[in-house]
């Protein structure tokens, strides 16, 4: 066998599929037979620096729908310069499984719905997860949040790889924006992650996320990658 082709629906009911070829002739067979089959749009991703797999794809009649960094993050409390930051006084941050279940996931709805009908998930970093069917909380063990008073206002996921932690997720409720809350949760995971003897975490952050990519890049994080989502329409 030279190569091999495979199609897989995304959480979001996107339809990705993927190339796995020794040569460039084998690819472009295999993306013929693949693109005869499928409906459109169909969805790849490509590392950034992969120039021959972009070129493939490109072949193949797809095109860059948005690009997505890769930031390597300190956790050093005298490097990302949050060691003395709090929260504002009024919010409380709740470590990572001691959150109560069902107001994390209301809260969790809330937000995406928030960003569905802003700039939409798609444009969030891909989750791929196996999950049940309308779930989108698969562990709220790994979930911190910011609590304002009785409500919870403001989240943060981060997932134990092997090699370093991954920030999956941090996002505040569009009612509590530009009051400190994600940077006051930031704080309290790369502290936490600190304090265990990790010194970095990954995360990855849309390139229009302005918002986002101005957070990671005054902690000193480092932008060391970038994937490409492709769509052929």
């Amino acid at each position: 066998m030279v190569g091999c082709g495979d199609a897989s629906h995304r959480p979001d009911g996107r339809l990705f599929i993927s190339i796995d070829a020794w040569h460039g002739a084998a690819f472009d067979r295999i993306a013929d037979a693949v693109l005869a089959d499928l409906p459109t749009p169909l969805y790849a991703v490509v590392d950034e620096a992969d120039h021959d797999s972009r070129s493939a794809w490109e072949r193949a009649g797809f095109a860059v729908a948005r690009r997505e960094w890769g930031y390597l993050v300190p956790t050093d409390p005298q490097v990302t310069g949050l060691g003395s930051l709090q929260p504002p006084s009024d919010v409380t941050i709740v470590p990572a499984g001691e959150a109560q279940e069902d107001p994390l996931r209301a809260l969790d709805r809330v937000i995406r719905d928030e960003v569905d009908a802003a700039v939409g998930w798609q444009t969030m970093p891909a989750e791929v997860l196996p999950r049940p069917a309308g779930t989108t909380v698969v562990d709220p063990s790994r979930y911190a949040v910011a609590r304002h008073f009785d409500q919870y206002v403001g989240l943060v996921r981060v997932v134990p790889l092997t090699r370093q932690p991954r920030i999956g997720l941090i996002a505040v409720r569009a009612d509590r924006h530009r009051r400190g809350i994600a940077r006051a949760l930031l704080a309290h995971t790369l502290g936490s992650l600190h304090h265990s003897g990790t010194a970095s975490a990954w995360a990855e952050v849309d390139e229009a996320n302005e918002a986002a990519t101005a957070l990671f890049g005054s902690i000193g994080a480092r932008r060391v990658a970038g994937m490409l989502e492709l769509v052929r329409r």
